[in-house]
């Protein structure tokens, strides 16, 4: 009992060691559909926090096909993929994808995990092994730090955006397999990777590029196929992740790349082998989501979210805070302190606007952010009330600052 006192004290330092530090995370209820408008904690708020990038979380016809799948398939699928809990569901999805992405992906073939994470970790861990040697972009998903960590590769890392250092990276490698690994958009600072220069590095330097389109999926594109379509690549030395909970309003991810690759992950992605198949009704709601996304409803929702994106900017007058530069849905304020984001974040909260308060080690220490994301759900005049409310509350914040 003594030791197991010591152990517990323990962590209740660490913890109030994080509270100290304004980096102590807390949880709220939502207990209503995601929407921008929905009650958290009992409390009715209008969310700028979720990535529902084109409002299909509660769409009536994707709630409708998840009833239908349940009732179809069942509440779970019971099995691991190759055991037996790989659906009618889950392999329509997959074909409807691969079919998708093929303009991208020669000889295309997909491959749906349970989330983004799960795929991340399958691909790195998969493609790459002890000999080989992984490129990753600085500001990547924690889903591909930890899967280059599994992978157990030699692992260099690349600053922001900077090509040079990259190719001179790549140059310099004598690895029998070498992996960039990258996020498409940027989830906290809302930028888009040079993706066609990645490519023709790769490709100069035999390479695979891995992408993680986690905020690029649904979005970006013409037919909001993602980063990939947005920009007209096409190479068999891609392996594309895109996220099925975020733009498509669901839960899940998949793989897509050259069949070849996809039938590698099958037999040797330890996160995809041993684990077990999401609910079949998800991939069957999915592939209602697909209809919306690549149809002209979604290409409205899109054009929707990039008005908002423009409005929210000109709005956003900002005189001590600084606004990061991006045309995405994610729209960041960077303030710096963690105390005073935590603190704008309740001020924000404290009129009905609920925004993350992002802190280390989410982003680089002395850069906590307000992060806003804004969906094709919300009104013009939601986000016009939002960007007066941070505007003021930054006046508020500079004159307690000065006096």
């Amino acid at each position: 009992m003594q030791d197991s006192s010591a152990l517990l004290a323990g962590l209740q330092q660490k913890l109030e060691a994080l509270e100290q530090q304004q980096l102590l995370r807390r949880r709220r209820v939502v207990d209503t559909p995601q929407s921008p408008q929905l009650t958290a904690d009992g409390r009715a708020l209008l969310a700028f926090c979720s990535n529902d990038y084109l409002g299909l979380a509660a769409d009536p016809r994707v709630v409708e096909a998840l009833c239908e799948g349940a009732a179809r398939y069942g509440a779970g699928s019971g099995a691991s993929h190759l055991i037996s809990g790989h659906s009618a569901a889950h392999a329509a999805l997959e074909d409807r994808l691969a079919a998708l992405m093929a303009p991208c992906l020669p000889q295309a073939r997909a491959l749906v995990f349970s989330t983004g994470y799960l795929a991340n970790l399958a691909v790195l861990s998969a493609l790459a092994g002890k000999d080989a040697e992984i490129f990753s972009e600085e500001l990547n998903h924690a889903s591909l730090i930890d899967g280059a960590r599994l992978a157990r590769s030699t692992l260099r890392v690349y600053l922001h955006r900077d090509l040079d250092r990259l190719e001179a990276l790549l140059a310099a490698s004598a690895a029998p397999d070498k992996l960039v690994v990258t996020d498409s958009v940027f989830s906290m600072d809302g930028d888009i990777a040079p993706l066609r220069e990645l490519l023709a590095l790769c490709e100069r330097h035999r390479a695979w590029l891995v992408v993680d389109d986690a905020h690029g999926f649904g979005v970006l594109g013409d037919r909001g196929l993602g980063a990939l379509e947005h920009l007209g690549l096409s190479s068999p030395q891609l392996v594309y992740m895109g996220t099925l909970g975020k733009a498509a309003g669901v839960a899940g991810a998949f793989v897509a790349a050259h069949a070849t690759v996809i039938e590698w992950l099958v037999q040797r992605a330890r996160p995809y082998i041993y684990t077990t198949a999401a609910p079949p009704a998800v991939a069957h709601a999915l592939l209602t989501s697909l209809d919306i996304i690549v149809g002209s409803e979604g290409r409205e929702r899109r054009a929707q979210l990039g008005r908002l994106i423009v409005r929210l900017r000109e709005r956003l007058a900002l005189r001590h805070w600084r606004l990061l530069p991006s045309d995405t849905g994610i729209q960041p304020v960077v303030i710096g302190d963690n105390g005073a984001t935590v603190a704008a974040g309740s001020a924000l909260l404290g009129r009905g606007f609920w925004v993350g308060a992002i802190r280390p080690p989410t982003v680089p220490a002395g850069s906590a952010r307000l992060r806003i994301t804004l969906s094709a759900a919300h009104t013009p005049a939601q986000v016009d009330a939002l960007a007066a409310a941070v505007v003021e509350i930054e006046q508020a914040f500079a004159r307690e600052s000065s006096s």
